[in-house]
């Protein structure tokens, strides 16, 4: 089982411990067994966004806050609710599967759709990148492009972006310095048209989804939007951001409908 589950069963047990509830407690509230409960601690079995939902409510606390792995909680039990004072600790994710030439034509086809806007410099590809990656991962649970982002101040980066995009200068794309509103900017224009064929249907429907949602923002404007969704908040700075934690968004940030799936 990936770490990203070892580590949450861990806090999720701490809460437990803290608030005196026993396994047998914990699993007639969430309307589980033991042992699932067990299974669920010691990383053994995923968790469905219903029962993170449920879990929330009995430790009373935000969903974003029981997923935030970077933060060493502890609960405080007053008449009406808890206090949760905050330090860092760490946490290790794993490296997801890449397709460099899906990378390439992703990002070919988006430069043909919105790479002359003004506002479309290198930052704001990072984050539609970003969110055309894990929307994709989080609706169909497969890799789209699958590329490896880094959290960082600036919001979720892809690791693989340079070295790529300097393999296709000259040939698939050019890139300009530039300003924007007095900011330096860097853009990439398209040479020549996107491969459709290595692009399944819902893959272009994902993109285009995106780029209706994000292309309009400046990047400081989706730069501060990624800053709210659960994978990069569940990530420390510096770290390899882990696709499985998508599947505990929150809803403003979700693009799947969830009721009795186990994810």
């Amino acid at each position: 089982m990936d770490t990203f589950y070892k580590r949450l069963g861990i806090r999720i047990k701490n809460f437990r411990e803290q608030l005196a509830l026993s396994q047998e407690r914990l699993a007639d509230l969430l309307g589980l067994g033991r042992v699932s409960i067990s299974q669920i601690e010691n990383g053994e079995r995923k968790i469905s966004a219903e029962e993170m939902a449920k879990l929330s409510k009995i430790f009373n606390i935000p969903t974003d806050v029981l997923l935030d792995l970077e933060q060493d909680i502890k609960v405080v039990l007053e008449r009406e609710k808890g206090k949760i004072p905050v330090a860092k600790t760490k946490i290790r994710i794993s490296v997801p599967q890449k397709d460099l030439e899906k990378f390439k034509e992703v990002l070919i086809y988006i430069l043909n759709k919105v790479g002359s806007k003004p506002n479309i410099g290198e930052t704001v590809l990072y984050k539609l990148l970003y969110f055309i990656d894990f929307n994709f991962y989080e609706k169909y649970e497969e890799q789209l492009i699958g590329a490896t982002y880094l959290k960082n101040h600036f919001g979720p980066t892809p690791k693989e972006f340079n070295k790529i995009v300097k393999e296709m200068e000259g040939k698939d794309l050019v890139k300009i310095k530039d300003k924007y509103f007095q900011y330096p900017q860097t853009k990439y224009l398209p040479l020549r048209e996107p491969d459709l064929t290595k692009l399944k249907a819902n893959e272009t429907k994902m993109i285009d989804e995106i780029l209706e949602k994000f292309s309009n923002m400046n990047a400081s404007e989706i730069s501060e939007y990624s800053h709210n969704d659960v994978p990069w908040l569940t990530t420390e700075n510096g770290k390899i951001i882990d696709y499985e934690s998508v599947f505990y968004r929150t809803a403003q940030y979700s693009v799947r409908s969830y009721s009795e799936e186990d994810i």
